[in-house]
């Protein structure tokens, strides 16, 4: 019996190889997953669109996408808005790795939430709390500047278990309709900001129906430097251009961003990004994901 050379056979299995390779590729993640770099953090903002039956953008049809890019993204932490609470437990159950904190904008699980999702093997909550964007704050579900649906603020305090470091992340969603009423929101948030009088980096996330760089709402928040616009600081963009609201439709090129992440503190954020996930033409929400890498600078 003629024997075949080790190399011969070698070089068949490599062709082999090659050949199933190529036919059969692997699949390719939609966007970069999480640096290695222990002291960066991965920071997403996210309007879900609340769940619905109505098609072609059911949520049983998006559900299995937002867990896709969220997956891939793989975020520490997420500002989410709109979620309504079975949606919430939904994606807590298709995300075994993140637990969330949040309270319907109506009270209790009423309502749409804008709920803080966390990686729990990472980040650890100290303290978390929410009020209205109305002159009654505390007062739940409250609405005095003539919006018709109620906004509010999530807070939390965390432990970063990696880096030791102490940070607030706020969430919240600006009205869509009044334009006095997001200025006056910008104008509580900014205030209730400094009255925390605190050295320790605060991120601000959100959906705030406004547009980043030349709405009224934007330059309260971000006059004087008292917040940053990740978007304009960080070291590397991608997404330039493009609006954060799909609509279900396309990607639209017009450049309005009006989901931010905004800092105050010592933050460094090395890099932004739209991310335009879709699979076959279905997008997971009606508004792109926005995320940061950032890290934690010692103060000066």
């Amino acid at each position: 019996m003629k024997k075949i050379s080790f190399f011969r056979r070698g070089a068949g299995l490599a062709l082999l190889a090659a050949t199933l390779a190529a036919l059969h590729p692997l699949p390719t993640p939609a966007q970069s997953t999480n640096p290695a770099s222990p002291d960066t953090l991965t920071v997403m903002t996210y309007n879900l669109k609340f769940a619905s039956t109505n098609a072609p953008n059911a949520w049983p049809v998006r559900r299995p996408l937002v867990r896709e890019v969220i997956q891939q993204i793989a975020p520490d932490v997420i500002g989410t808005q709109e979620g309504l609470y079975a949606q919430l437990k939904n994606i807590a159950s298709d995300l075994p790795d993140y637990e969330w904190i949040g309270q319907g904008r109506e009270g209790g699980s009423r309502g749409e939430f804008m709920a803080v999702f966390y990686r729990k093997a990472r980040l650890e909550p100290l303290a978390y709390d929410y009020f209205w964007l109305s002159d009654t704050p505390e007062v739940i579900a409250s609405s005095t500047w003539g919006n018709r649906n109620r906004r509010m603020v999530t807070w939390v305090k965390f432990l970063d278990r990696q880096t030791k470091r102490e940070f607030f992340l706020w969430n919240t969603h600006f009205d869509d309709q009044v334009q006095a009423a997001r200025e006056q929101a910008a104008k509580l948030v900014r205030e209730r900001v400094a009255a925390l009088d605190t050295k320790l980096p605060l991120i601000l996330t959100g959906d705030f129906n406004a547009a980043g760089g030349t709405n009224a709402a934007y330059k309260i928040l971000t006059a004087g430097g008292f917040f940053a616009d990740t978007w304009m600081t960080a070291r590397e963009r991608k997404g330039e251009g493009l609006n954060t609201s799909n609509g279900f439709q396309a990607i639209r090129r017009n450049g309005v961003r009006i989901d931010w992440i905004l800092t105050r503190g010592n933050v460094l954020a090395d890099s932004i990004e739209i991310v335009t996930f879709s699979r076959n033409g279905q997008f997971p929400s009606d508004h792109f994901p926005v995320v940061a890498r950032m890290r934690f600078t010692e103060a000066k």
